[in-house]
């Protein structure tokens, strides 16, 4: 059995959830497995049939298991969009595709201030996006460039730009030389959850980007918002010889 942890005080199936969760993304349960019987649960658990439930409802949600009529639960093939720190996820015909929300000049918050370098009263210009893979939205994203250079340029405009970002900004002289990268979790807000659509309690992945043009100025700062049960991220990192 796998009575609840003493020091563990989330609710029942939160914990059951994330047993079976770990155990979906450790192989431990392989993609078209069929899960135990509820009836099996309920004893591993220790816990009420309705418990399990509430459990594997909230893993179907997430898109880990679903459910064949007369038949039982079984474990999805689901494969996690990988994101390679060293590089952006790059939208390809393949199902990927970006809508832009909004264009509009604003104050900064700042840490996007810091970010850009930019002093009081200064501006940017702030291109909100939706990125879906296959018609589900899995990323929200706030990118911010310096007005001084963005504001008449076709960054500024409520445009989709051939080549994107990247390009706009190659173009007006200020080509992607590297970026940085600050990656955290929390709950995501209420916009965030309706947007993305994210199921209960499943924590988003933070990612705020800061892109640098020669001389190591910040031309863009980027605030992406992934839920975090839909994404791996790899890092990768040769060590020298000895």
């Amino acid at each position: 059995m796998t009575p609840a942890a003493d020091g563990d005080v989330r609710p029942r199936h939160q914990q059951i959830a994330a047993d079976l969760r770990a155990e979906i993304m450790a192989g431990v349960l392989a993609p078209g497995e069929q899960l135990p019987s509820t009836q099996h649960l309920v004893h591993r658990f220790s816990a009420a049939n309705a418990t399990v439930q509430r459990a594997l409802g909230a893993l179907k949600r997430e898109g880990f298991i679903y459910s064949l009529v007369g038949k039982g639960v079984y474990v999805r093939d689901r494969r996690p969009i990988v994101v390679d720190a060293a590089t952006y996820l790059a939208p390809s015909p393949k199902g990927y595709a970006y809508r832009l929300l909004d264009v509009i000049e604003v104050q900064p918050s700042s840490e996007v201030a810091s970010a850009l370098r930019l002093t009081s009263p200064s501006t940017a210009i702030l291109r909100k996006r939706l990125l879906s893979h296959d018609g589900e939205p899995i990323e929200l994203s706030w990118s911010y460039y310096p007005a001084e250079i963005a504001a008449d340029s076709p960054l500024a405009r409520r445009l989709r730009i051939p080549g994107g970002a990247i390009q706009a900004l190659a173009d007006l002289g200020y080509s992607q030389r590297e970026f940085a990268d600050r990656l955290s979790a929390r709950l995501p807000t209420t916009e965030e959850l309706e947007i993305l659509g994210l199921p209960d309690d499943v924590p988003v992945i933070r990612q705020f980007r800061t892109v640098y043009s020669d001389d190591r100025r910040p031309v863009e700062a980027s605030i992406l918002i992934k839920g975090a049960h839909l994404y791996e991220l790899r890092y990768e990192q040769s060590v020298p010889a000895q």
